[in-house]
Formats: structure tokens, sequence, C-alpha cells
């Protein structure tokens, strides 16, 4: 993946996850507790991904959201890496990795459905940051 265009951009680290389909720690990333209101963007590309008004605390130690912002910024890849079949979430705009979905766990949702999404494959604008909008 060396000549990969967004090289560059990344630091090794957001380039291992987003582009090698790493994964971080557990209740480490700058997001997984953020409860502010706003929008999440694919750090890659830009895409918009999630809403703070679908993110929910799971328990996992990854930011979750039960749905994503826009059905076409996101794609769904068979993941039958470390002896499990799981369903992997990339960018539907560049194809970075940005975490797994999980369907039927019980979390008192819309969907049922839990996005556990890695910190590092996002970056995150508050609502207060939005264009044409207004801070406090």
């Amino acid at each position: 993946m060396q000549n990969d265009p967004f090289r560059e951009n990344l630091n090794d680290f957001e380039f291992h996850v987003l582009r090698e389909g790493g994964t971080e720690r557990p209740y480490t990333g700058e997001y997984w507790n953020n409860k502010e209101p706003g929008t999440y963007f694919c750090k890659a590309c830009g895409a918009k991904l999630f809403s703070s008004e679908t993110k929910f605390d799971s328990r996992c130690g990854w930011p979750s959201f039960f749905k994503p912002a826009e059905n076409s910024n996101v794609t769904y890849v068979n993941d039958s890496s470390m002896g499990m079949t799981r369903i992997e979430v990339q960018c539907g705009s560049c194809g970075s990795h940005l975490g797994h979905v999980f369907e039927g766990e019980g979390f008192d949702t819309p969907t049922d459905l839990r996005y556990c999404i890695n910190s590092v494959s996002m970056t995150f604008e508050p609502a207060s940051d939005a264009p044409g909008t207004v801070g406090n």
C-alpha cells in the first residue's frame, strides 16, 4: 500500500487502521465517550459518516451508532478474520476501514444495530462549528 493516495495525509496508526484494517484498543479512542452534538466524517476522505443523534453507549469501548448518516457513505464486507465472522464497515467513498456492525444484540435502538467504529477513522465537527450555525 505504498502507493495509496491517502498515505501522505495519515499518520502511521491512522493509515494502519483506515487502509490496512487495523483497530484501536477499546476505551482509548478520542471519541468513544464523546457526548457532544455534531457530525463524524471519514478521516481519509471527509465523507459524512454518522450523526451524534444516532450515537449511544454500547459499553464496548468504541464509538457506537445505530445507523449511518447516509446509507451510501458506508459499505459492508464479510470479515472472517480473528476466528469469527463479522461485517466490516468501510467508507462508501474511499473504501477505508471504519469498524464493524453487529445486529440483534438487544440494544434499545430503533435499528437494533451497533456500528462500532474506530475513533481514529473519523474526524468530528461539533454542531456549533457547522457552517451556517451560530455558537453560544
